[in-house]
């Protein structure tokens, strides 16, 4: 795992200024933590200062339960946007799966071997096909139909299951709806989607089909956060493959799944490590 046992990982961002990296581990250090991991960027052109800190929490004096008030001081004193969380806490994840299951089950390949460390406490389909897969796994699967005439319905069943789940993020494995402005809006750079291309070229439906239409000679997919407008939000994570004249388009359906397994993935992983820090629709994936 990325997290040592007990640690803490605090995520940041401000208005580029000096003294910021001082600022912060001087608060750190008065409290006798030991800084495990600290990586920081500039972004030149939007005069902001990111940085990702993680340290142990064997031998620092401030309780967590403190930490908000003892550092809100600091915060505010640079306008920062911020966030902590302790490895000790694992995030609750619900999975959203329409018919294929090849980003699923790899999904659920990976959390069973311990690579991704979280708690899966909810799948939700528009489709029964990923029940056994679901099952297979011990994880509750719930099928919410989704029609023109019933998505507000069913967006409100959904929330009222992952709230009772405490869901702290949201996977898009291959889930072929689009979500409406409320319910991205209720958990903000909190939903990964896979796109089936290399964004932005052929978003929407039927990227491959595109693709396979226009010629192109590489083929990609494209992990990103939901955000209002469609296949736009920020992108997490991308890879390509080359194809040929001689594939179809089933061919790069196929090539393309390899693709989208492994980029979702990632993404999702980055999402449990506390690596990534949203800002301007693009995202720092800290190492």
């Amino acid at each position: 795992m990325s997290h040592a046992k007990h640690s803490a990982t605090l995520l940041m961002s401000c208005p580029d200024r000096k003294g910021l990296v001082a600022a912060i581990a001087n608060f750190l250090m008065t409290y006798n933590a030991n800084i495990m991991h600290a990586d920081q960027h500039q972004d030149v052109a939007e005069q902001l200062f990111l940085m990702r800190v993680e340290w142990s929490l064997d031998g620092f004096t401030l309780p967590m339960d403190d930490f908000a008030k003892a550092f809100a001081p600091i915060a505010a004193e640079h306008n920062m946007t911020w966030k902590v969380s302790l490895s000790s806490r694992k995030p609750r994840m619900a999975i959203f799966v329409s018919r294929y299951e090849h980003c699923l089950a790899d999904l659920l390949h990976r959390w069973r071997i311990g690579e991704l460390d979280c708690e899966i406490p909810l799948i939700i389909s528009n489709h029964e096909d990923c029940r056994r897969l679901a099952e297979f796994n011990g994880i509750p699967f719930h099928v919410i139909p989704v029609s023109r005439d019933n998505k507000a319905e069913a967006e409100a069943q959904a929330w009222h299951l992952m709230d009772e789940a405490g869901i702290d993020l949201i996977v898009l494995a291959r889930y072929m709806q689009v979500l409406s402005r409320d319910f991205v809006t209720r958990y903000p750079s909190r939903i990964i989607n896979i796109h089936h291309s290399f964004l932005p070229a052929f978003d929407g439906a039927k990227p491959y089909h595109r693709a396979f239409a226009r010629g192109v000679k590489l083929i990609g997919a494209t992990s990103h956060y939901v955000t209002e407008v469609l296949d736009d939000g920020p992108i997490i994570e991308q890879e390509v493959t080359r194809i040929s004249h001689r594939d179809d388009v089933e061919d790069l359906i196929q090539k393309g799944r390899d693709l989208e397994k492994v980029v979702l993935s990632r993404a999702v992983r980055w999402h449990l490590d506390d690596r990534i820090l949203s800002y301007s629709n693009k995202t720092v994936i800290f190492d």
